[in-house]
């Protein structure tokens, strides 16, 4: 008994290391989930990447609701005036449409904004598509599209500051 429990111990954190390995790309199924944007055409989340091709591009899922969103916000607008150059997509999981435009006004959010209509919100097929455990959350691609940061929180914009000075 005392040989297994080492050994469980280090199968445990073997497979829990190779779960955790983030993806280099989004996948297919992700790429068909749909959001919309301010002038309520949907769109796939594909198309949306597709327009962010060849920039360096940091995507928040958020919501008017989430007061840790709320609380990154002066965070949020200090990386995009360190970072003029790099495209910011901020994505919603607010429950409707009225309170996901009165949030993008009331914190003067600037970037490409999309929303993702679905009643399960974070919970929903968009959210499940891409891990989603907690708002808000940063994903940093690279030029090229790669997933460079796949799961940053609001605690983590030093790293993310970071990541955006090496893509450069």
């Amino acid at each position: 008994m005392k040989k297994i429990i080492p050994f469980a111990v280090i199968l445990l954190s073997l497979v829990s290391c190779a779960q955790s390995t983030p993806p280099k790309q989004f996948s297919e199924a992700t790429k068909q989930e749909k959001v919309t944007d301010l002038q309520g055409q949907e769109l796939s989340f594909g198309d949306l990447l597709k327009r962010h091709r060849g920039k360096i591009t940091v995507i928040e899922i958020w919501a008017s609701w989430c007061g840790d969103c709320v609380k990154a916000m002066p965070k949020v607008k200090e990386m995009q005036a360190a970072h003029p150059d790099v495209d910011y997509v901020f994505i919603s999981m607010d429950k409707g449409l009225d309170k996901w435009k009165a949030g993008i006004e009331k914190h003067q959010l600037t970037g490409d904004q999309y929303w993702v209509n679905d009643e399960k919100g974070m919970k929903g097929s968009f959210g499940k598509s891409i891990d989603l455990d907690w708002i808000p959350r940063y994903i940093v691609l690279d030029a090229e599209g790669n997933i460079v940061t796949y799961r940053a929180i609001e605690t983590d914009f030093e790293q993310l500051n970071a990541t955006l000075k090496t893509l450069k």
